[in-house]
This record gives structure tokens, C-alpha cells and sequence, in this order.
């Protein structure tokens, strides 16, 4: 006979926990994979089409040129301009730590100098993150009697921009694009984390309304 204290005792609260954190980590797979299910299929329903703006969504400037990725965006919309899909362009970013001159500076300085005629350029130079982005380019859509958009920015993206779009009332369409400079894996997963916390976020501020 195995004398009694031999027997390893497995208190329940260790035994709760562990139940509790399988059940946590499958929300969270079960909740990734949602996510990423809904920035696979707002990817494939981001053609173009005509509307009255293009915001540019931006990102890194490095000096006072566009990153790589930024400049990926703006070829996108510099493609949507020449084809007549939109008269005008928004380019939104405000100023990053530590530059001297703003994302939106720097774009419209680029679509510029690819021949975009600068009166068809309006800057938002204040937002920090895409939901300012969206909520100050909405401004200066009803400043300028612009009633539709296409967003612009890159594919993994547009879910979390397209909810934002829908909270603030714009009436918009997605644009993306695939990108060949930045890896992919990463900007998935950062775009998973993103798109939890907006989802929290808006949530919360629901919640405070009622």
C-alpha cells in the first residue's frame, strides 16, 4: 500500500485555474482567428470606386520623406487620383516623436512632386493614431462639402479603419494595399492586438453612454 502522504494533492483552486486558463486561451485564439477573418474579407471587398476624397491614412516618415510603406500608401492613392476614381486627396498624420515635420506634410510634399496639383491636396496635420486619423479628416470633409471616401492604407489595416469609419458616420469604401517592404506576420499580429483594444475601447464608451 502507497503510504497516504505519498499521494500528490491537487488543491481545487489549482485545478480551477487551470480550467480557467484553457478556457482563456481558447476566447483568445477563437478571437484572433475572427479577426483576422474579418481583415481577410474587408481585403477582398476593397475595390476601387468613386467617391468625392481619398483619406490617406499615414505612417513612419523617415527625415522628411515618406518610409517605404508610407510611400506604398501614397502611390495607391496617387494611382486612385490619375484614374479618376477621386478629385481630391486628404493626407492625414500628425507629428511623430522626435520629427520636425509632420506625416501629412510629407505626403502632400511627395504627391506634389509626382504631379498632383497642390490645390487638390488637403493636410490634416493633428492625428496620432487612425482613429484621429478618420475623426479629424471627417471635419474637413464637412468643411469642404465632401460627403464620400475611400480609405487608403495597407489591406491588413482597413477592418479596424472601415469599424472606425461606421462609428463616426462616414460613408466610406476601403482601398488597400498589399505591402512588399514590411513583414507581414508582425503587422498581423500588432493589427490583432489594434483591433482588440479599439474594439474595448468602443465598447466602453457605449457602455457609458446608457
Amino acid at each position: 500500500m502507497i503510504p497516504t502522504s505519498s499521494i500528490p494533492i491537487v488543491h481545487p483552486w489549482k485545478k480551477h485555474l487551470r480550467i480557467w486558463a484553457a478556457v482563456c486561451l481558447a476566447a483568445a485564439a477563437l478571437w484572433a482567428g475572427y479577426v483576422l477573418w474579418r481583415i481577410d474579407q474587408t481585403s477582398r471587398s476593397a475595390a476601387p470606386q468613386k467617391a468625392d476624397v481619398a483619406i490617406v491614412l499615414g505612417a513612419a516618415v523617415w527625415g522628411d520623406q515618406p518610409s517605404p510603406g508610407l510611400r506604398e500608401r501614397l502611390d495607391l492613392a496617387l494611382q486612385l487620383y490619375r484614374e479618376g476614381y477621386v478629385p481630391t486627396l486628404i493626407v492625414s498624420g500628425g507629428l511623430g516623436d522626435g520629427k520636425g515635420v509632420t506625416e501629412a506634410q510629407v505626403m502632400r510634399n511627395y504627391l506634389v512632386e509626382q504631379g498632383v496639383p497642390a490645390d487638390r491636396i488637403l493636410m490634416e496635420s493633428e492625428a496620432t493614431n487612425t482613429y484621429e486619423n478618420l475623426l479629424f479628416s471627417r471635419q474637413i470633409m464637412q468643411q469642404n462639402g465632401l460627403h464620400s471616401a475611400l480609405v487608403v492604407s495597407h489591406d491588413y489595416h482597413l477592418a479596424r479603419a472601415m469599424d472606425m469609419t461606421r462609428a463616426l458616420g462616414i460613408s466610406a469604401h476601403p482601398v488597400g494595399t498589399k505591402s512588399n517592404v514590411m513583414y507581414r506576420p508582425y503587422h498581423l499580429v500588432r493589427e490583432v492586438l489594434a483591433y482588440t483594444k479599439w474594439r474595448l475601447t468602443y465598447l466602453g464608451s457605449q457602455l457609458s453612454m446608457r
